[in-house]
């Protein structure tokens, strides 16, 4: 249950990078949210890498248990925000 809700803590990082994106982007083909998208991938390394050191060093998980779960908690949203990305910036 610990994962679904540091994944739903991700996506919604990533809808507020996208809203910040469209508010600061101006007009145009959604430039200011393909640049947000992008932006998000190192800012949720970071969470999900912080959720990771909590899980080895508070938790008492070892990291080869860990790995994986850091996998999925980065790997989902991080695949929507390049999504997103790909999406907008073909114009």
């Amino acid at each position: 249950m610990h994962t679904v809700k540091i994944v739903a803590i991700g996506i919604a990082l990533l809808g507020i990078c996208l809203l910040v994106g469209r508010l600061l982007g101006g007009p145009g083909h959604g430039g200011g949210v393909a640049t947000a998208a992008i932006v998000f991938l190192p800012l949720w390394l970071v969470g999900a890498s912080v959720n990771m050191w909590v899980g080895v060093f508070r938790a008492g998980y070892s990291v080869a248990d860990e790995a994986p779960v850091f996998a999925i908690v980065f790997a989902i949203p991080a695949a929507i925000a390049l999504l997103v990305w790909w999406r907008l910036s073909r114009g």
